[in-house]
């Protein structure tokens, strides 16, 4: 039996993981942008846009939490896209306990990944390995998604690495817009995506229909 660790936020778990894995349990570990680009310490009080669970933690965890992405203690990236209504965030009130806890970030990931990264010694190779590659290995189904290659489904981006742009509510293309990450400038941009070879995002558009389709990985 395998298992998978979602969403891992606190450093604290590393060792355990490092142990476990090293006695070749078939383990894997998976961590998010705001646990990579937020840190407690920094949030307001009140500021129940930043509610997640498990909750964002301090700027040294967060270093470690890179740190294990280098060495292969945490596999991949992965969004936890957990969008709501700014209702159910109760901004106004401040309330962090009735506040929904979850962060919709799904749009901004590789942008914030990169921004960070890049400046951590990541190239864009390791990025695109970590958010990509590695994430359809985890989930079963590199056989068809996670590189460009003969016999994938042509999925990729086009990627500005040298565009900068701050995040704000007019850029948000998910239906309700709030976001922690407003304000924040981030360096890299998507100006396209290609799903299974059609465009399906370009330059703030997007043409076509849906056209999504369930993803299972073999003998499921």
């Amino acid at each position: 039996p395998r298992a998978h660790i979602v969403h891992l936020s606190a450093a604290s778990a590393l060792p355990m993981i490092i142990e476990a894995k090293a006695a070749g349990l078939a383990l894997t570990v998976e961590t998010c942008p705001h646990y990579l680009t937020f840190a407690s310490e920094t949030i307001p009080d009140g500021k129940t846009t930043f509610k997640c669970c498990p909750p964002i933690r301090e700027q040294a965890n967060a270093d470690l939490l890179w740190a294990a992405l280098k060495d292969g203690t945490i596999d991949c990236i992965v969004s936890d896209h957990s969008p709501c209504t700014p209702q159910l965030k109760h901004i106004d009130s401040g309330d962090l306990e009735a506040a929904w806890g979850g962060i919709s970030g799904l749009q901004f990931g590789l942008s914030l990944i990169h921004d960070e990264g890049i400046k951590r010694g990541f190239s864009i190779e390791d990025i695109s390995y970590l958010m990509s590659t590695r994430s359809a290995q985890v989930a079963g189904i590199a056989d068809i998604k996670g590189r460009i290659a003969v016999g994938q489904q042509a999925d990729f981006c086009v990627f500005d690495s040298e565009s900068s742009y701050t995040i704000d509510a007019a850029r948000i293309h998910h239906k309700h817009k709030v976001t922690p990450y407003q304000g924040k400038v981030v360096k890299g941009e998507v100006t396209a995506t290609i799903l299974r070879g059609q465009i399906i995002y370009q330059e703030g558009s997007f043409p076509g229909k849906a056209s999504g389709v369930p993803l299972l990985k073999k003998g499921a």
